[in-house]
Formats: structure tokens, C-alpha cells, sequence
């Protein structure tokens, strides 16, 4: 699931309109459309609204933010998948 898949699944299991929403994070209703179509990317500092006005994990949305910026850096590159391989490789091997 992408961070704009969660954020409408999230406002409509509450029941809130996409003006509603846009309108208590500051931003026009066409950009929240684009963000829950994967079109533009949520500023992050409005991710702990958003765990605060669903009562989620702001870790949760946070990872799905950090997953659409590395999508975005690779989804045009050639070898985009196999360097997403290696960077894995390399952070365990940091975490170590």
C-alpha cells in the first residue's frame, strides 16, 4: 500500500470528505487528490497530523512516506531495482 492509498483509505473509513481533510492540513483539495493518487508527495512535517487526526502510528505512515521517496529516486532507472538490492544489503550490513 502507498502512503496516498493509506491516506484515503484513512479519511474515508472516517467518514471525511477530501475538502475537510485538505482543509485541516492547510492545502487545496486538488493536491490532496494528487497525494492520494500517488501524484505528489506529502510534506512530511504533516505526517504527525495525520497520525494525530486518525489516531495512527506516525512510524507506520512515516515508512510508507520514506518508501514513495526512494520509489520516486528509482522508478526511472534502468538498474533502479537491482541498486534498491544492493542499498538493502548494505543497511543490514550497517545495522549490524
Amino acid at each position: 500500500m502507498t502512503l496516498g492509498q493509506r491516506i484515503r483509505q484513512l479519511r474515508e473509513e472516517s467518514g471525511m470528505k477530501q475538502r475537510e481533510l485538505a482543509a485541516k492540513l492547510g492545502i487545496g483539495e486538488g493536491f490532496l487528490s494528487k497525494i492520494e493518487n500517488d501524484q505528489k508527495l506529502i510534506k512530511r512535517e504533516d505526517l504527525k497530523k495525520l497520525s494525530e487526526f486518525f489516531n495512527v502510528a506516525h512510524s507506520d505512515l512515516e515508512t510508507l512516506w520514506l518508501a514513495n521517496k526512494i520509489y520516486d529516486l528509482i522508478k526511472d532507472e534502468n538498474q533502479g531495482l537491482k541498486a534498491l538490492k544492493v542499498a538493502e544489503e548494505q543497511a543490514k550490513y550497517v545495522s549490524r
